[in-house]
């Protein structure tokens, strides 16, 4: 890459983490560290929560997906994330707010007892390690091919951007990132934004787009309503082999040498909706955001910030692997066969000046402001709601804002134990699968906690009967094609349909606890009454619920803009993803 791209990045991406440095400066309690004092604006709190949701990997990796899913990928962003935010700004989070608590992992303690809270810390720091791990494939993939750095030299690279983001992290806390997240949000929209349009005007315009897809037989992408079938290629397997595949599902076509496995429309737009229903709630990089609001008004006023945001820029994010199927319909020339490499592929084939630079500044941007923020949000849950709940209870202020610090590398370094699984392709359907096996039981856990009057016993079994279904589907393929058994039903095991059970199967087991159980009292799903028992734990709640906005009396007048945006914007997503594009 010329030196002008390099400076480019150097210079944007520089100048935003020197500026982290300088707001680092000053920071010395816990409740400012992690909640950067209840200070932040609703459109600070809105544009960080976007630009923690749309990180390198989902410019590379999703990518890589919607090459071969292409729109139907739109629901997850357009409505699954959307209306996540809307119930977690107006109804999951919102008690939470109103108590005091750091973590969205207090809420389960509060509701469903101490168990509940760790093993929410702890599922949280499974999946969103490896979200990491899936953007640190993604850097690397661009330094690698648009770059043209060796494979030592991309990977230096990449771990010195997570030492990087750690260090300004560790120093500054949330107000650090939340402020550098936004200028990030600004070089990762003008980066995305120059790519696309260079990269439509290099295949002569989108009817010429249409055009190439048609004639590679790839029309279904344009349309989220279209049914996704997925080929495996068993040229070389035996009959035995290809018998024990068929356990799963599918339909072998002799002549073509290949099992065909059809998800129908509806379904894949339901799953992939719970998926991004999912990101905002049980995610706690966004209800720590959410937390540091200045007042609820501006809480719920962030909800439609970053939802506008998130249609809006999804269709020139996601979109790119579309454009890149028109333009290398065949994905075995691409880098190492891999279609999460066609958004790389596309960077390095544009040569004019400076426009990679602008590029890869962009996805630079999109590592550094994730990097920040899942490390910041996992050490805040590891530092609450595992250390000072029940190894080190009664320190000081200063002992558990240090443990916060230090604990950022650690949860960023551990990312690094995934990426070589993520480096033969795939990434996107792997973190599909993930998701549902262990997330949304704990999104199950929260929306029974919060909507219904379960019983106290029942979060902690219903969490675990959830995530033992989400195991044994992700061991299903491999028995059944190595050994012949069958654990699961074909349709237990889809992809997109295992979201569904997943939900189901840990509400059924939660409701069937407090059928034997009973009940709990009405009002106790908001469990706001909640205090932390001693220590550090209970005086720091006690420290934020003190903190008062001079903003709420002014914002009162305007109480409903926030439900009014919201509904607006959500309805604006549904109608693009289930009407105009379908």
């Amino acid at each position: 890459m010329p030196l002008l791209d390099w400076f480019i990045v150097v210079a944007l991406n520089g100048s935003i983490i020197a500026f982290g440095f300088l707001l680092a400066r000053g920071m010395h309690s816990s409740a400012e560290w992690f909640l950067a004092g209840r200070r932040l604006p609703y459109w600070i709190v809105g544009l960080s929560m976007y630009a923690t949701a749309i990180d390198a990997s989902d410019l590379v990796a999703d990518s890589g997906g919607t090459y071969t899913l292409g729109f139907r990928y739109f629901p997850a962003n357009m409505v699954g994330v959307p209306l996540g935010w809307v119930f977690a700004g107006f109804f999951v989070f919102l008690p939470m707010y109103r108590a005091g608590m750091y973590t969205n992992a207090e809420y389960l303690e509060a509701r469903f007892g101490p168990a509940a809270r760790v093993l929410c810390a702890l599922v949280q720091v499974q999946y969103r390690t490896f979200v990491l791990a899936i953007m640190g494939v993604s850097l690397y993939w661009t330094l690698n091919v648009v770059c043209g750095l060796s494979f030592s030299q991309a990977l230096v690279s990449v771990v010195l951007v997570a030492v990087f983001a750690s260090i300004y992290t560790a120093f500054g806390g949330l107000r650090s990132v939340a402020i550098t997240d936004v200028l990030q949000f600004g070089v990762m929209t003008i980066a995305a934004l120059v790519i696309w349009f260079a990269v439509l005007d290099q295949l002569g315009g989108w009817s010429r787009v249409e055009e190439r897809l048609a004639g590679a037989e790839a029309s279904d992408l344009l349309h989220c309503g279209s049914d996704h079938v997925a080929t495996e290629d068993v040229h070389a397997n035996t009959s035995e082999e290809i018998d024990r595949k068929l356990l799963l599902g599918g339909e072998h076509d002799a002549a073509a040498g290949v099992i065909r496995t059809t998800t129908p429309a509806w379904l894949v737009a339901l799953g992939l909706v719970i998926m991004g229903f999912a990101y905002p709630i049980v995610n706690h990089t966004q209800s720590m955001r959410m937390f540091a609001s200045k007042s609820e008004w501006d809480l719920k006023m962030s909800v439609s910030v970053a939802s506008l945001v998130i249609i809006v820029m999804s269709f020139f994010n996601l979109t790119m692997g579309v454009l890149g199927r028109a333009w290398m319909p065949d994905q075995a020339l691409l880098p190492e066969g891999n279609a999460d490499n066609i958004y790389t592929w596309m960077v390095s084939q544009i040569d004019t000046l400076g426009l990679r630079g602008i590029v890869v500044a962009g996805i630079f941007a999109a590592a550094f402001s994730t990097y920040d923020s899942i490390g910041s949000s996992l050490s805040a849950l590891l530092t609450r709601d595992v250390y000072a709940r029940f190894v080190v209870r009664n320190r000081g202020d200063h002992h558990y804002l240090r443990v916060g610090q230090w604990l950022t590398p650690v949860v960023i370094g551990i990312s690094f134990g995934y990426m070589p699984l993520l480096f033969k392709g795939g990434m996107l359907h792997r973190f599909v699968d993930l998701t549902s096996a262990f997330v949304i039981p704990l999104l199950t856990v929260f929306l029974m906690g919060r909507f219904t009057r379960v019983h106290r016993a029942s979060g902690t079994l219903g969490l675990l009967v959830g995530a033992a279904y989400g195991v044994l589907r992700l061991f299903a393929p491999t028995l059944a094609e190595t050994w012949g058994v069958t654990v699961l039903p074909g349709v237990l095991v889809n992809s997109y349909a295992a979201y569904v059970f997943a939900l189901l199967i840990t509400a059924c087991a939660m409701v069937i606890v407090s059928l034997v159980q009973g009940w709990e009292p009405r009002g106790c799903t908001l469990a706001a009454r909640h205090q932390e028992q001693e220590g550090w734990l209970r005086s720091s709640q006690e420290a934020v619920q003190k903190l008062e906005s001079a903003e709420v009396a002014s914002s009162e007048k305007f109480a409903v803009l926030p439900a009014i945006l919201a509904v607006l914007v959500l309805g604006f997503g549904c109608y693009l993803c289930f009407f105009f594009w379908w």
